[in-house]
């Protein structure tokens, strides 16, 4: 995958069909996050007193999502995940899904989580629709954990995660972030762990989405450095890149297989050309780009009595201004004000 789009389209926003951008990509994956409060305190994401949260009120209500929800996927969305700061501390997390679900046409559900109480719930989030998960962890070294997320929280984690594969939330995929000097050194320990337990594990560059903007180029460990320290234990076979569709991970064959690794290299290695994705924060605000230094509001012609039609035109026109990408290293970016617990991921 390549970080240059086909040429930008010269033409007015479109006022009917799919959720398109001037490059020509088309938005299928909604990223929803249900809350900007989580249980952890990773360091790469939010100091250890936590932030300031939104205010209740301005969050979302369960039917303002589920209506929001239901006009992106008529608007071509067949997928939608739900995110954080941590997704199981909604309340009516359950009921939610199990609405969605009921939207026709029936779009994917997956859940994005650090898996802290997943083991109580992870049946019921099955029944209601949630047809997989993505599970946070970075380390199985239970001092690097309560390190990096500030909480002794492993035992719970593991739990959550055995628990997910008993429901049949499968494939149970592990998000890895990889950070120099904290779980570097231990990245094959991660990826042996999980091929015994048949998880897939997904390694991610660190990204500049940090509520301190302490994020340097410098204490980035890349792709290849990723892979280095992989290919010191295991083999590792590139998967053509037809397999990888519009997804972020580049994947890799274990040993020969059938375990597969991925590497999601969004700073080293771009997919920006390839993205289907768009995200509704907790607070109503829709963004076209993890990075994007704008956003529309929602919330406030929602409140005010707007129709579906006028929602999808806001919805529109934010995805018409999307940029070819997200520009990290260059001189004219600038890492945005909401941090990833306040986005979603």
């Amino acid at each position: 995958m390549t970080d240059l789009p086909m040429p930008r389209l010269r033409t007015p926003a479109p006022t009917s069909g799919a959720l398109v951008d001037t490059f020509g990509r088309v938005a299928r994956d909604l990223r929803v996050s249900l809350t900007d409060r989580c249980n952890l305190r990773c360091t790469y994401c939010m100091p250890e007193a936590g932030m300031p949260w939104l205010p209740k009120s301005t969050l979302l209500t369960d039917d303002e999502l589920v209506r929001v929800i239901a006009v992106f996927v008529g608007l071509g969305v067949d997928q939608v995940r739900f995110t954080g700061g941590e997704p199981l501390l909604r309340p009516g997390l359950v009921g939610i899904v199990e609405r969605v679900a009921a939207l026709s046409p029936r779009p994917r559900i997956a859940l994005t989580t650090t898996a802290v109480g997943l083991s109580r719930i992870a049946p019921a989030l099955k029944a209601a629709g949630v047809d997989r998960v993505n599970i946070s962890l970075d380390t199985i070294d239970r001092d690097e954990f309560r390190a990096l997320t500030r909480r002794d929280r492993l035992p719970a984690v593991e739990d959550g995660l055995s628990a997910a594969r008993d429901a049949g939330l499968t494939p149970v995929k592990v998000n890895a972030v990889a950070m120099r000097g904290i779980n570097d050194r231990s990245l094959p320990d991660l990826l042996a762990w999980c091929v015994a337990r048949g998880y897939e594990l997904r390694f991610i560059e660190q990204m500049p989405l940090d509520a301190d903007h302490a994020w340097t180029a410098e204490a980035l460990v890349s792709r290849e450095e990723i892979l280095e320290r992989l290919g010191s234990r295991f083999t590792l076979t590139a998967l053509p890149a037809s397999s990888r569709g519009s997804a972020p991970a580049e994947l890799f064959l274990v040993d020969g297989g059938p375990s597969t690794v991925g590497v999601i290299a969004s700073v080293s290695a771009p997919f920006c050309a390839d993205c289907d994705r768009v995200r509704l924060t907790a607070d109503g605000q829709v963004r076209n780009c993890l990075f994007s230094e704008v956003e529309s509001d929602l919330r406030t012609p929602l409140r005010e009595g707007a129709s579906d039609a006028e929602l999808a035109a806001v919805i529109r026109g934010e995805m018409w201004r999307k940029l070819s990408g997200h520009h990290i290293g260059a001189d004219d970016f600038h890492q945005p004000d909401r941090s990833m617990s306040a986005i979603g991921g």
